[in-house]
């Protein structure tokens, strides 16, 4: 049996721009097919714009507010929403001024450099309140 502390992991930043922490993934423990991480983007920043070949991803935001583009979608987002990120298909996340965007990421096949091409695409626009707002 494996277990991984999420404190006892380093953070490093990916190519996306967002700050990484890998929980289980086939770089050091004896998960083969997928990766989980804890993801975050700074407030008021946002990631590079960019797809996975391979990967299919499924974001759980755990705190703070933004928004996610998918393709030509754009939804805010808050603690407890989950999306589906299908592979070939580019996506950005933007933190809100308010405070950090946090998320679990997981990936299978296992996320890596090599799987991610960034297109740089503009920042989505803002679209609709903050979900907080209601």
């Amino acid at each position: 049996m494996h277990v991984a502390n999420l404190g006892d992991c380093e953070p490093f930043t990916t190519l996306d721009g967002s700050i990484i922490r890998e929980v289980c993934g086939p770089a050091w423990t004896p998960a083969r097919n997928q990766s989980l991480a804890e993801a975050t983007v700074p407030a008021g920043t946002q990631t590079v714009a960019h797809y996975h070949v391979r990967s299919e991803e499924l974001y759980f935001f755990t705190s703070g507010f933004g928004r996610l583009r998918v393709g030509s979608e754009t939804r805010a987002v808050r603690p407890g929403d989950c999306a589906v990120i299908p592979p070939g298909v580019e996506h950005q996340l933007l933190a809100d001024e308010s405070g950090p965007l946090v998320l679990l990421c997981c990936c299978a096949p296992a996320y890596s450099d090599e799987d991610t091409v960034l297109t740089g695409a503009p920042p989505a626009p803002p679209e609709g309140p903050r979900p907080d707002a209601a």
